[in-house]
């Protein structure tokens, strides 16, 4: 059952206006003293901390409109001019509001835990006799150092090196600070956590559960981090480079990945639907799949309006779900990628819509395949004819089968595709593949990419691919990696090819459904004749013929427009193979930095 949030219950105090963050409230010493002396009032003063995830700048931006585009999810940018469109096609302008927004929201979030780690680490309950409200008091630490960690992570992704503000807001303190090293402050975070982590307490332990960061996130996070800072990132000269210390960081991410499969191993649910039909039902369960997500109250986040299965809805619609869109479609590539037989593909990947009268029809096209892990049509109450925003569908952040995934990963780099590394790729195999396959898809699958530590590196690339589509995690593993351009690259040569054999009826990938037919049953369920193959031949008037891949090229000489150009700039750029995919800091705030701040470096 959700619970009714932490973010609701945050402290008016923290709750200032959004200035921008070098122009901080200071908080009086009495004030922090008084909230952090014991639990109850503590508690409300971290729950502050997670305000900015119920904000525009995370809920609906950085959640998924800024993540895209990547191989296996997008959007046409080049269409408009607006602000998250400028985004899509990577040419967004310091004075782009989506980025301001995020950029405040972040450093909002970071001052109120920088003074929640202050307050709780000056608060003498935190040594308190009482075991039970020390225990507590580090948790609530560990909350405040996980979510400064995590803020710093996107801040240096989306804008590379930032000022990195360590200190609550107080008279005296400098927060006119210039840009700091993005390694270095990954670095600093890394080390925060490790040093937190074993003080905190399990999901199982805290009030909120999965709704609240706990010590599995956090030991996660130390593995995530720690594959940030080990892989590449975009320099100011807009190369793709990484630190000659990377190895230390993939150690870190193998022993912390490897220290919560050792103290806090779980099954992954077999039904991997339900993980996330579990999430639009309001159901939470600890010790498994999702190890921490943003816990939206009912009236708040954008889970299936921006993203998820599209519902047409209005007062005049014949349902009362209300109005969904879906801003980052799947790209047929992606779909096609997909074993037939891998139950994930038709849980990720939906082909149908909802319409106004209440029934699932076929997509509007090829480029309109949504992220079917999310509905508002999945909601056990509808929420009302009006509605679009709101929908209270909390979004993960953190998946058990993305540990595993970051130990192979992580093994294999250091010392090749070892026993460890493979069983932690079967296990993420297993669920996806019905027990009976498991000899061909796991054990041999297993065995073929097993030669090298490149062909296994390449099966970790594919498998993240599959286990986590539309969760919007890829643009970071594809930087991470130094892949983004290549695979924006190979995903549009692939698009071509599909276009290519559905025009001629030839080609490598002649087999693919240039048609695809659908209906519903007597019972009301939308079917789909040939959703892996070509039709051959003429169904019965009951189906329902839609252009698939034939829609992809129009004529002999020419392609949908946004095969060319979506990716275009992601490996086209001002660096032809290199993704400039840094954005501007926000003019709001070169302005406020008196100088200290400015946009030099990656062509801007």
């Amino acid at each position: 059952m959700k619970k009714k949030l932490l973010m609701l219950a945050a402290l008016s105090i923290f709750m200032t206006s959004c200035k921008d963050f070098l122009e901080p409230d200071s908080l009086s010493t009495f004030d922090t003293n008084y909230i952090y002396s014991n639990v109850d009032d503590a508690r409300k003063g971290v729950n502050a901390i997670y305000e900015s995830f119920g904000q525009d700048a995370f809920r609906s931006r950085l959640s998924n409109n800024m993540a895209g585009n990547t191989d296996i999810e997008h959007q046409s940018g080049w269409s408009s001019s607006a602000d998250r469109y400028q985004i899509w096609d990577l040419s967004a302008l310091a004075t782009n509001s989506d980025l301001r927004i995020t950029w405040n929201a972040a450093y909002t979030a970071i001052r109120n835990c920088n003074v929640a780690i202050e307050g709780i680490e000056a608060s003498a309950a935190l040594k308190s006799s009482d075991a039970t409200i020390s225990k507590k008091m580090y948790q609530m630490l560990g909350e405040a150092y996980t979510i400064r960690a995590y803020w710093y992570s996107m801040l240096t992704f989306y804008f590379g090196d930032v000022p990195n503000v360590r200190l609550a807001p107080k008279a005296g303190n400098d927060f006119f600070l210039p840009k700091e090293d993005r390694n270095v402050i990954l670095t600093q975070v890394i080390q925060d956590l490790i040093d937190i982590e074993g003080k905190m307490s399990w999901a199982d332990q805290t009030s909120y559960g999965i709704e609240q960061v706990n010590r599995e996130y956090t030991l996660g996070m130390i593995a995530r981090l720690a594959l940030q800072r080990g892989g590449y990132y975009l320099t100011p000269s807009l190369a793709m480079e990484r630190k000659s210390d990377y190895l230390e960081y993939y150690k870190i991410a193998k022993e912390y990945s490897e220290k919560l499969i050792t103290l806090k191993d779980r099954a992954l649910p077999t039904d991997f639907r339900q993980v996330f039909l579990n999430e639009s039902k309001f159901v939470t369960p600890t010790n498994s799949d999702i190890l921490f997500e943003i816990p939206f109250a009912n009236g708040n986040g954008d889970v299936g309006w921006n993203i998820g299965i599209t519902v047409d809805g209005g007062t005049t619609a014949a349902h009362s779900y209300g109005s969904g869109n879906n801003y980052m479609a799947i790209p047929p590539t992606y779909y096609f990628s997909f074993d037939t037989l891998d139950i994930r593909r038709d849980v990720t990947c939906a082909l149908y819509k909802i319409n106004t009268s209440g029934q699932a029809v076929f997509v509007n096209s090829t480029m309109n395949i949504a992220q079917g892990k999310w509905s508002r049509w999945f909601l056990d109450k509808a929420p009302g004819a009006s509605t679009a925003k709101g929908t209270g569908i909390n979004w993960p952040m953190l998946r058990y089968s993305d540990v595993l995934l970051m130990l192979a990963e992580a093994e294999n780099e250091l010392n090749g595709p070892t026993a460890t590394a493979q069983d932690a790729l079967r296990r993420v195999r297993q669920r996806a593949f019905d027990s009976k396959y498991w000899p061909e898809k796991v054990t041999n699958y297993l065995t073929s990419i097993s030669g090298s530590k490149q062909t296994f590196f390449d099966a970790i690339v594919n498998e993240r691919a599959w286990e986590f589509g539309g969760e919007m995690i890829r643009k970071y593993e594809l930087i991470r990696w130094n892949l983004y351009a290549k695979k924006s690259q190979e995903l549009v040569a692939t698009t071509k090819e599909m276009a290519d054999a559905a025009f001629a009826g030839s080609g490598k990938y002649s087999e693919l459904p240039d048609y695809m037919y659908w209906k519903r049953d007597a019972s009301g369920n939308f079917k789909i004749l040939n959703p892996s193959r070509k039709y051959v031949g003429t169904p019965d008037a009951t189906w329902t013929r839609v252009s698939f891949l034939a829609s992809l090229k129009p004529t002999a000489t020419t392609y949908q427009d946004w095969i060319n150009k979506d990716w275009e700039k992601y490996y086209n750029g001002p660096v032809p193979g290199v993704a400039r995919y840094i954005f501007p800091i926000p003019a709001e705030a070169i302005t406020n930095s008196q100088g200290k701040l400015v946009n030099d470096g990656y062509q801007f």
